[in-house]
């Protein structure tokens, strides 16, 4: 699929030729990835943040909010947490916080590695090659940092520097996190203030040229305590719709294109659309989903975004809703890392842009054609 098939898709509206899309991606899925949807216990570790980033509720700019960092102890137990729960990975999120040393970070990864059948995904944003270098050696498994927009212009205009840290090259770390031996996920918002349909097409394609393991897409939901969440605004003719459908658009999409990577249906989703947001975005092209095991003391302040879902569930509520969601779409839940790396297209595993048909043998599938570009509804 190249850019002129995902503009239009992108601006398709009509029901009926958006439920070939939810089909094909649903199929791509089921046969690449499989039926297991596989749960990352979700670690929110420290939300102190030295950067002002125009959206994000915890920018160190955010003098309101009240800040914390877990202590070693608390994440594993955390950790153990997860494991005895029956996941596979244990994700450990943060600002990007100096308070996380590359000796405290190392030493969290190595204890868990050591006792725990864990697979450790870090998401601390922008780190110096050394601190990346030093996690993977103390058994980091993957790294997890979202792109957020494709357009260079528009993520330097949202992504100033913070109170004592330089904007590196997003893109190029990315790449080199995948030279360190990292499983890469990354991924963007949909609907940025001045964010047009190209560029998220634009994103799509960048999905693909990285190659990532996982790819995160999620609606823009501003903080209101940010600059992006009060009076300023950066729209104009073409702005692409920061909306429950554009986001179900872009994760499909994401999945016809990038077949073997895992895709978590975000929280995000579930913020927009308690009842199934999380639900619709598995059938149409998801594999992940993130129960949250930060401890109920610190989850409330870890407000990236308002009105977040489930941030006062404990961690068994959480499993147990999770259990419930995922088996009401006859679905089941996945064992093991569930590594993207580890899999390959093999016997009855069909590459991009073949799917299969009953029987042992498989034809190629015609592009899907969508009728011309529509403007989406906003209602």
């Amino acid at each position: 699929m190249e850019r002129g098939e995902l503009l239009r898709w992108l601006t398709e509206d009509r029901d009926e030729a958006l439920r070939e899309l939810w089909l094909r991606a649903d199929t791509v899925r089921r046969d690449t990835v499989g039926d297991e949807v596989h749960l990352r216990g979700l670690i929110e570790i420290s939300n102190r943040c030295v950067r002002q980033c125009w959206y994000c509720g915890i920018r160190a700019g955010n003098a309101a909010l009240t800040r914390y960092r877990m202590t070693a102890d608390e994440v594993i137990e955390g950790a153990q947490a997860a494991a005895s729960l029956g996941y596979g990975t244990v994700v450990l999120q943060g600002g990007e916080d100096p308070g996380l040393t590359r000796e405290w970070v190392s030493d969290v990864v190595a204890r868990i590695k050591a006792d725990l059948p864990l697979s450790v995904a870090l998401s601390l944003g922008e780190r110096s090659t050394r601190e990346l270098a030093t996690w993977r050696r103390a058994g980091a498994d993957r790294y997890l940092l979202r792109f957020e927009t494709s357009n260079a212009a528009l993520f330097a205009r949202i992504h100033p520097p913070g109170t004592d840290s330089a904007v590196r090259d997003r893109i190029g770390l990315l790449r080199e996190l995948k030279d360190l031996g990292y499983e890469v996920g990354s991924g963007s918002m949909v609907g940025i203030p001045g964010q047009s349909i190209a560029d998220i097409a634009e994103d799509i394609l960048l999905y693909r040229d990285l190659d990532l393991d996982m790819i995160g897409v999620g609606p823009f939901i501003p903080h209101p305590a940010t600059p992006l969440g009060g009076t300023l605004a950066l729209s104009g003719e073409g702005q692409a719709p920061a909306t429950e459908l554009m986001t179900y658009k872009v994760l499909a999409l994401a999945r016809v294109c990038c077949p073997r990577a895992n895709i978590p249906s975000t929280s995000a989703l579930a913020t927009l659309n308690l009842r199934e947001g999380r639900e619709l975005g598995l059938m149409r092209g998801a594999n992940v989903l993130m129960p949250n095991l930060t401890p109920l003391r610190y989850r409330v302040h870890y407000e990236i975004y308002p009105a977040k879902a489930c941030i006062r569930e404990t961690a068994q509520q959480c499993h147990a809703c999770m259990q419930h969601r995922i088996r009401s779409i006859g679905r089941h839940i996945g064992h093991g890392a569930g590594s993207a790396t580890q899999r390959s297209f093999g016997a009855g595993v069909p590459a991009p842009g073949r799917l299969p048909f009953a029987g042992s043998q498989h034809r190629h599938v015609p592009t899907l054609k969508p009728g011309p570009p529509r403007r989406e509804k906003s209602s």
